[in-house]
């Protein structure tokens, strides 16, 4: 019995940064598309809002994750 609530805990853990990490990648490629989608939009031939938004949007998921995990 004991086992088996070992397995169940690591499965729960497993799903839960799973999930975490999933959410982060999400995150950062909204940034990226929605940065190379305003570039576009402004017809700018550098990618100053690709860079911008993808900065943005990976500290946002940092955040994110930093949020997550000290959540008790």
């Amino acid at each position: 019995m004991d086992e088996d609530n070992r397995k169940m805990n690591y499965l729960k853990e497993y799903a839960k940064y799973s999930s975490l990490v999933f959410q982060m990648i999400v995150i950062v490629a909204a940034g990226v598309l929605g940065g190379i989608q305003l570039d576009r939009l402004m017809n700018r031939t550098g990618s100053i809002f690709t860079i911008s938004l993808t900065l943005f949007a990976t500290f946002l998921a940092l955040y994110y994750m930093f949020r997550t995990l000290l959540k008790k």
